[in-house]
């Protein structure tokens, strides 16, 4: 009993419990480059960006409901107007504004001052007030080179995404705090988090380290890929973290405090989460083998924590 109340205290000193698989269901099977989920009105939308494709889950089957061949589709994010926004990750990266059935309603290729989105655009997130920021990834390259990822922001109303940060070691998911005060973007090169001050214009200041993976949890193998892929943001301001190559999921607090890991029996590439109804169960996308060229994985969902 002893023993067991010390091992106890030990994973509450260190600020984390890890979850076995036993909790683990697979709801979606057989995705080529699961990534995006979304849970909206009791549908789990998400997408392949090797089948090019945007799906729904209605709980029973999958419905793909968009193909366009090239895209590459990733992040997606819902706007006020019950719309989708859906990332391009291709090399020359486009963002999507789809309908719930798929139907593309609009599409921008550059920003405002007419530069392409070379590098791709990997994940999105809408803001409280109706804005939306994007990730530029950066070229791929294995190993990785050039430092080139951006964030660009779509101001409430605007017609043009605008730059507003630069030098990102491979832009990966973003987020932001409840109150909308904090901008978090996810490096997957570092194996680090960023975090900016979002000014009243949606600029963004005071660029600043808020995690490094590595330091928070051993990393399951030594890759230059390992890192966060894409993440949300809980109503209570705590994030979830998919870690590519780690084969996890991680809740940090936002004081960047480890509060929880979640391991993923599905596969060791971790891409994104999703929150079910209330937050009380995750939604997450996996890729089996981050070495298959095909991508091959599912969705797996799993119980949250509080």
């Amino acid at each position: 009993m002893n023993i067991r109340r010390a091992a106890l205290l030990l994973a509450l000193s260190l600020g984390a419990a890890l979850t076995a698989g036993a909790a683990e269901v697979t709801v979606v099977r057989n995705v080529l480059g699961p990534e995006g989920p979304l849970y909206v009105d009791g549908n789990l939308y998400y997408v392949g960006w090797v089948s090019d494709t945007l799906s729904m889950w209605d709980g029973h089957r999958s419905t793909v409901l968009n193909h366009l061949a090239g895209c590459n589709h990733n992040g997606l994010a819902l706007t006020p107007r019950h719309t989708l926004l859906l990332a391009c990750t291709a090399q020359h990266g486009a963002i999507l504004e789809v309908d719930l059935h798929g139907r593309i309603l609009r599409r921008w290729d550059h920003d405002d001052r007419g530069r392409p989105f070379d590098g791709g655009i990997n994940d999105l997130m809408v803001t409280g007030n109706g804005g939306a920021y994007a990730t530029i990834f950066g070229t791929y390259q294995d190993p990785p080179a050039g430092v080139t990822g951006k964030i660009e922001y779509l101001a409430p109303g605007a017609k043009q995404w605008t730059e507003v940060a630069r030098d990102l070691d491979y832009a990966n998911g973003i987020g932001i705090s409840p109150d909308q005060k904090t901008l978090y973007v996810d490096q997957t090169v570092g194996d680090s988090i960023l975090k900016f001050h979002v000014n009243a214009d949606g600029t963004l200041s005071d660029r600043a380290n808020f995690a490094l993976l590595y330091a928070l949890v051993p990393n399951k193998v030594n890759a230059a890929w390992i890192g966060p892929d894409s993440m949300k943001v809980g109503r209570r301001g705590n994030l979830y973290v998919a870690q590519w190559m780690g084969g996890k999921v991680l809740k940090i607090s936002p004081a960047g405090k480890l509060l929880h890991v979640f391991a993923i029996a599905a596969g060791d590439g971790t891409t994104n989460v999703a929150f079910g109804p209330g937050e009380r169960e995750l939604y997450v996308t996996v890729v089996k083998d981050p070495n298959d060229p095909q991508a091959r994985g599912s969705i797996v969902r799993i119980p949250n924590v509080p």
